[in-house]
């Protein structure tokens, strides 16, 4: 199970770290382009979403390689999929239908690893 939890948390933080990078790094006007839901009121909680995606990512996979705050993994993926539980309406809502698959992987995995972890399926 332990190896399962791995490659969840792997996916996760790519996943996670690449979309808060783009969030944080893009250009506002780019930005807006790309996503329809971020308009200028919404730049600066595009950025903050984006510095807590990284920081999700960075808490799946650094704790419990470390075994430094081990209970930081669990935490981090609450946290990654409660970005999913409001990405889900928010793309429903805006007719972004496609997203709707990927955010509902991103979600399962996200529980997996936060119930793994916390249950110490991986001790």
């Amino acid at each position: 199970m332990n190896i399962a939890l791995w490659i969840a948390a792997g996916l996760l933080a790519v996943a996670f770290a690449g979309a808060g990078f783009m969030k944080l790094t893009t250009p506002a006007d780019k930005l807006m382009e790309k996503m329809r839901w971020v308009t200028p009121g919404r730049l600066a909680a595009t950025r903050a979403l984006g510095a807590l995606e990284l920081l999700g990512a960075i808490g799946l996979i650094l704790p419990v390689l470390t075994g430094i705050a081990p209970i930081l993994t669990p935490i981090a993926a609450v946290g990654l999929a409660v970005t999913q539980i409001g990405a889900i309406p928010l793309h429903v809502r805006l007719g972004e239908k496609q997203s709707v698959p990927v955010n509902t992987v991103l979600l399962l995995l996200a529980v997996f690893v936060a119930v793994g972890r916390f249950a110490g399926w991986g001790a």
